[in-house]
């Protein structure tokens, strides 16, 4: 079989076995971003003489006989938030290019001790502002499906590169749903783990509150091999929750949902929810109660007001954490001509350096905090966020695990919502209330919208720390309707050859 057409469980395997070594799945990797990549434009930077220096080492380690995990010699595309030492880090931001960080994420970290091979730093949306890698300062990434439409975001690059087989595996963040939303509409698998279950040391700060890191695979086993790789519990951040890592692999192995209790949220769905979406979401639900759960109908009377309780809460905390970009430290630097002083420099940084999103939620954000605002704007959208909290405590009491549709509709076509930033806004409304709650979620390719042959996403939802269900659940789901869209589903994708 083609290297880059192999899942990381069948590489990892491979690799293990001996009938193949780093370098050659590696290089095979690089030439086929070399081939495609141009078209889709998943990656910001292709790391490749530090890849096959990764993937040497890891040769030689496997030749000496010293021990290795399960992702050493698989390669991993990184979204360009995570700080990497001796690779740029640019947030999808003018304000950051050319920045080389001095110092690994955790995540980073954690990756290199793995042995997995860092192929290279993917494209997002500006700071992680949006839902369709439009917003990023290098242009849009394009999804492989339809390279005319957009492949999520604001982790898109991420999960374009595995769709694509450009990576068998990618690291995402996701603040309001940006692996899960970029994963349905490129018909892979990502997750959302439980807020504080992986480390935020080192990720570019979007809204310190919501943002989580989580894995992209084209499989549930690749998701969850990713998934306990990257995470733990991390000193280094003051949010990570010291617990043992919940049993996601297993629970990936185990693919049985007999005797679980699986609730349809009713705000989830209905008007303004594409029919093919809706179909293919029902048709999952109904062969899970076919495999043994048992399904009934959850209400969660407060996700109504998620959409506009995020909106107020995230760009609260982007206001704040993007005042660290004043052109004094590092990043870019505008009209430091001896002439201005240090608060005209900074205008015309910030006014050269940040896009139309970023300026945008920048300036809600201050609004929203500001003397007077504060008790009616943020103050108010925190009390819908307990109000979500609870919605979410309600409902796991009488059932197992949540389900939704990942996305209402499928990929949009590029430029099609650049112009109306509430469209825009709502290709999140599945996602954010897990966000908002900071419990685990994780998105599944359930088939293909019959009106546009394109990618549908079943979304699972799971208590804070039990992410091992949505593992459960989503192999589950995977293996019963593999024999309904083929292995894999990425075979139907009509961009790339």
């Amino acid at each position: 079989m083609e290297l880059t057409r192999m899942t990381a469980a069948e590489l990892s395997a491979a690799l293990t076995a001996g009938q193949v070594s780093a370098t050659e799945v590696t290089q095979a990797h690089l030439d086929r971003i070399a081939a495609v990549d141009e078209r889709v434009h998943a990656f910001l930077h292709v790391a490749a003489d530090s890849a096959l220096a990764q993937a040497a080492a890891v040769d030689e380690r496997r030749r000496t006989g010293a021990p290795l995990g399960p992702l050493a010699g698989v390669p991993v595309a990184v979204k360009d938030v995570f700080t990497t030492a001796g690779l740029p880090t640019t947030c999808g931001s003018r304000i950051l290019d050319g920045w080389h960080p001095p110092y690994d994420a955790t995540i980073t970290q954690r990756l290199k001790q793995a042995g997995a091979i860092i192929i290279g730093k993917t494209n997002m949306d500006e700071f992680a502002m949006g839902s369709s890698t439009e917003n990023s300062a290098f242009g849009p990434s394009h999804n492989p499906w339809d390279l005319d439409r957009i492949p999520g975001g604001s982790s898109g690059g991420s999960a374009a590169a595995v769709a694509a087989y450009e990576a068998p595996l990618a690291i995402g963040t996701d603040t309001g749903g940006s692996i899960r939303q970029p994963a349905a509409v490129c018909g892979i698998v990502g997750t959302k783990p439980t807020y504080g279950g992986s480390s935020r040391y080192g990720v570019v700060a979007f809204a310190s509150s919501l943002d989580t890191p989580g894995p992209f695979g084209r499989t549930v086993l690749d998701t969850a091999l990713l998934h306990e790789a990257i995470s733990g519990y991390d000193p280094m951040d003051s949010t990570s929750i010291d617990a043992p890592v919940p049993p996601v692999l297993a629970a990936a192995r185990q693919a049985d949902v007999s005797g679980m209790r699986i609730g349809v949220v009713t705000e989830l769905g209905g008007e303004g929810y594409q029919p093919g979406v809706l179909s293919r979401f029902a048709e999952a639900v109904e062969l899970l109660e076919s495999l043994g759960a048992k399904v009934t109908e959850v209400s969660c009377p407060h996700f109504k007001y998620a959409l506009p309780a995020y909106y107020l809460i995230a760009p609260s905390e982007a206001s704040s954490n993007l005042a660290r970009f004043d052109a004094m430290r590092y990043g870019l630097r505008v009209g430091d001509d001896g002439r201005r002083d240090a608060e005209e420099v900074m205008a015309l940084t910030r006014e050269q350096g940040f896009g139309a999103e970023v300026k945008r939620r920048i300036i809600l954000g201050a609004y929203a905090l500001s003397s007077g605002y504060y008790d009616a704007y943020y103050g108010k959208a925190q009390q819908v966020r307990t109000l979500i909290i609870r919605d979410f405590d309600a409902a796991f009491s009488q059932v197992d695990v949540l389900v939704s549709p990942s996305t209402p509709t499928t990929a949009f076509g590029i430029g099609e919502r650049a112009d109306n930033p509430m469209a825009m806004y709502l290709a999140d409304l599945c996602t954010i209330p897990s966000d908002l709650a900071g419990n685990a979620a994780i998105s599944v390719p359930c088939g293909l919208a019959p009106e546009d042959g394109l990618p549908v996403g079943l979304q699972v939802m799971a208590p804070a720390l039990a992410d091992d269900r949505l593992y459960r659940v989503a192999a589950a789901a995977e293996a019963a309707l593999v024999g309904q869209w083929g292995q894999p589903l990425l075979a139907g994708a009509k961009g790339l050859s």
